[in-house]
C-alpha cells in the first residue's frame, strides 16, 4: 500500500475519533448523555452518510463517464425533495407509519428511489446513450423542482419551514435509531458497488474496452444506478439533501492517490466518511450558541472548490 494511501487513512480515521469530544465541556452526567447519545450517533451517521455519497459518486462519474456526474445528476436527490415536502404538507392527514418510521423519511425514500431506478431503467434499456441518460436526469431534477415550488404555495408558514429546515440537510441524532435506520441500505450498497471494482475499471477506459473484457456495460450500468439509488435515497430521506459531497469527493482522491477504480472506490467511501464528518464538526461549532445546517456548509465549500477543479483541470 502506497504510503501516502496510508497517511491520508490515518488522518481521516483520527479526524472521525476526535470529532466527538470537540467543542463544548462534557462532564458530569449532562457530558456523558451530550457524547455518548448525540455526538458519537451523530459522527456515526455523518460517516454512513459521507462514504455512501461519496462512493456513489466516484461509480456515477465511472459509470457515466462525467466527471460532473453525481446522485443529484439523475434525479434522486430531486425526488428525495419532492416526496418530503409531499409528506410535510400532507403528514397531518397521514399519521405516523408502523415502527414509528417518520413519514418525511418514507415519503423521500419511495420518491428518490423510484426516479432513480426509472433512470437506471433507462439506462439498462440499451435505446439510450450515455448523454441521454444524463439528460434525462436533468430533465427529472427540474420538473422534480418546479412541482416542490409549486407545492410550497399551498403551505402555511411552519409546513413551509420544516420543509426548508429539511431541505438544508442534517444530521443531529438523539440515540442510534437514525443509523440503525440506514445502515442495511449502506451496507448492501457498498457491498455491491465495491463487488463491481473490476468492471467498472474496465469501463473507465472506455465502453468497447470493456465489451473487449466480456463485461455486460447495460447491466452494470443499471446494477450500478438502482443499487447507488438504493443507499443514497436512504440516506436523503433521513438526513436531507447533502450537497456536494458525492461530486467532490472523488475528485480529490483522485488528484491524491490517482484514478485506479481499485484505490478509487475504497478511498472514496473514507474520504467521503471524514469529509462530512469534518464539515459537520465545524458546523456545530462555527456560530457560538448556534448551529448551521450542515448542507449549507458543505456546498459553502463545495461550489468554490468545484470551481478550482475545473479551472484546474483546464
Amino acid at each position: 500500500m502506497r504510503p501516502r494511501v496510508i497517511l491520508i487513512l490515518v488522518a481521516c480515521v483520527a479526524v472521525a475519533v476526535s470529532a466527538p469530544w470537540i467543542g463544548g465541556a462534557l462532564e458530569g452526567e449532562s457530558g456523558e448523555f451530550i457524547l455518548q447519545s448525540l455526538r458519537i450517533p451523530r459522527v456515526i451517521m455523518a460517516c454512513l452518510v459521507g462514504a455512501t455519497l461519496s462512493l456513489v459518486g466516484a461509480c456515477y462519474q465511472t459509470i457515466l463517464a462525467n466527471p460532473l456526474a453525481a446522485p443529484s445528476t439523475v434525479g434522486t436527490t430531486a425526488g428525495a425533495t419532492l416526496g418530503a415536502l409531499v409528506a410535510v404538507l400532507a403528514g397531518s392527514a397521514l399519521g405516523g407509519m408502523p415502527g414509528g418510521m417518520p413519514i418525511v423519511a418514507v415519503f423521500a425514500f419511495v420518491a428518490a428511489l423510484g426516479v432513480s431506478l426509472f433512470v437506471a431503467a433507462l439506462a439498462g434499456s440499451g435505446r439510450a446513450r450515455v448523454n441521454d441518460v444524463l439528460l434525462a436526469g436533468v430533465a427529472i431534477s427540474l420538473a422534480a423542482g418546479a412541482v416542490s415550488a409549486g407545492l410550497q404555495f399551498s403551505a402555511d408558514e411552519l409546513q413551509l419551514y420544516a420543509a426548508i429546515q429539511w431541505s438544508l440537510g442534517h444530521l443531529p441524532q438523539v440515540g442510534y435509531r437514525g443509523v440503525l435506520m440506514i445502515a442495511p441500505f449502506v451496507a448492501i450498497t457498498g457491498g455491491v458497488l465495491l463487488s463491481q471494482t473490476r468492471a467498472l475499471q474496465s469501463l473507465a477506459a472506455g465502453e468497447e474496452r470493456a465489451h473487449s473484457q466480456g463485461v455486460n456495460v447495460a447491466r452494470v450500468r443499471s446494477l450500478v444506478l438502482g443499487v447507488g439509488a438504493l443507499g443514497v435515497a436512504a440516506c436523503v430521506a433521513w438526513c436531507g439533501p447533502i450537497a456536494f459531497v458525492g461530486l467532490i469527493v472523488p475528485h480529490i482522491v483522485r488528484l491524491s492517490v490517482g484514478s485506479s477504480r481499485r484505490i478509487l472506490l475504497p478511498m472514496s467511501a473514507v474520504m467521503g466518511a471524514a469529509f462530512l464528518v469534518a464539515c459537520d464538526t465545524a458546523a456545530r461549532n462555527v456560530l457560538p450558541g448556534r448551529e448551521l445546517p450542515v448542507g449549507v456548509l458543505t456546498a459553502g465549500i463545495g461550489a468554490p472548490l468545484l470551481v478550482w477543479l475545473v479551472a484546474r483541470r483546464k
